[in-house]
């Protein structure tokens, strides 16, 4: 308004991120003047330098509709606002280390002062508001960026970014079982199947938690050079290529914890770290509590003691392994957190009722 007053002659028009008219460019704010750059690139190298460019900084290429449209945080802070030009620093340097502390610093406040009347204006925290903005960001370079790769690809909860992009619009799809009501909430359009371990569709794959990760990135490499190389690397992780059956499946251990259940995300843990200790003590701390109270809450919710939890996840990751043909017992052992084949053998009749050699058999059948 205020260059429309004081230059009546110039046709403003406030709502683009850019004007390109004859030789003469303008931008916006100063992230809009990035899409200007990524422009003139276009004109001078071709397009698919400018794409490449833009996804190299994680930016959206060539944005549709006009600066109204630019970032909803944006939007928030007015024009003569007092954080209209931090917010685009933000988005324009979402690589960078963004703490309360250092933008607080670039504002001249200190971070109290800067928390409050921040959130006065944008109506967000700043710690939430730079996090809208790199969730903006991801979001618009899976947009621009679907288009020119070979497949994209999500584990766990990243479903939820090609969701909010589009890319999952009218496709099956799955996500962590804890999620899986919020994302059918958020996301109708998506076919949402909360039972499966990784889904398929096209060259759009999502996969469940994150051990479920490791069975897409194995479907993958099976694609790409084929089924032995896929079974070598399995056997490699003292892991069960191509596990049967649903995520449902996944573990007798995960079914026990409830999708709110307390320790639902520790399980998942022990079972990604096998190899490693996990004594009592180690995992009351990860769970931020003492060892009794940690194996009391832990009894109540799981139906076991922490080192039986341990120990049945060890023989469910070492039976896998076994019967889907790892070629020593003594790796596996040891690679699953045994130590030796005589322990794994123990936990085996203890948990099993049978021997690992049971597992041997089935995979030579």
């Amino acid at each position: 308004a205020q260059l429309q007053r004081r230059y009546p002659r110039i046709k403003v028009q406030s709502d683009h991120i850019f004007i390109h008219d004859g030789p003469v460019w303008t931008s916006a704010g100063i992230s809009a003047g990035i899409d200007l750059a990524l422009a003139m690139i276009a004109e001078d190298l071709g397009d698919q330098v400018a794409r490449r460019t833009a996804q190299q900084l994680v930016f959206y290429y060539r944005r549709p509709g006009g600066q109204s449209q630019f970032s909803a945080l944006l939007d928030m802070a007015t024009p003569a606002g007092r954080f209209a030009a931090l917010l685009d620093f933000v988005r324009a340097n979402l690589r960078e280390r963004l703490s309360v502390d250092q933008l607080a610093e670039h504002a001249h406040l200190s971070p109290r002062q800067f928390s409050r009347l921040f959130h006065a204006e944008v109506g967000l925290s700043p710690a939430r508001a730079v996090e809208t903005l790199r969730v903006e960001a991801a979001r618009a370079a899976l947009e621009s960026g679907a288009d020119s790769v070979q497949r994209v690809a999500s584990v766990c909860s990243g479903a939820y970014l090609l969701a909010h992009s589009g890319l999952l619009d009218g496709l099956r799809a799955t996500t962590h079982w804890s999620r899986s009501r919020d994302f059918v909430r958020r996301f109708p359009q998506v076919r949402l199947e909360a039972d499966r371990i990784y889904i398929r569709q096209g060259r759009v794959w999502t996969s469940a938690g994150i051990s479920a990760g490791i069975d897409l990135a194995l479907a993958l490499i099976a694609e790409d050079l084929g089924e032995p190389v896929a079974r070598r690397t399995a056997q490699q992780l003292v892991f069960y290529y191509r596990r049967p059956g649903g995520q449902s499946q996944f573990s007798a251990l995960l079914d026990m914890s409830t999708p709110g259940g307390r320790f639902a995300e520790l399980l998942a843990f022990v079972r990604a770290h096998l190899r490693e200790r996990l004594a009592v003590e180690d995992l009351a701390e990860r769970a931020h509590l003492s060892p009794r109270q940690f194996s009391r809450l832990f009894h109540a919710e799981v139906g076991l003691p922490p080192a039986r939890a341990v120990e049945a996840l060890r023989v469910e990751a070492a039976k896998a392994a076994l019967e889907s043909g790892a070629d020593s017992v003594q790796r596996v052992a040891a690679q699953c957190g045994f130590g030796n084949p005589e322990r794994m053998r123990r936990s085996f009749q203890r948990v099993t009722g049978a021997p690992p050699s049971t597992a041997r058999r089935r995979a030579a059948a």
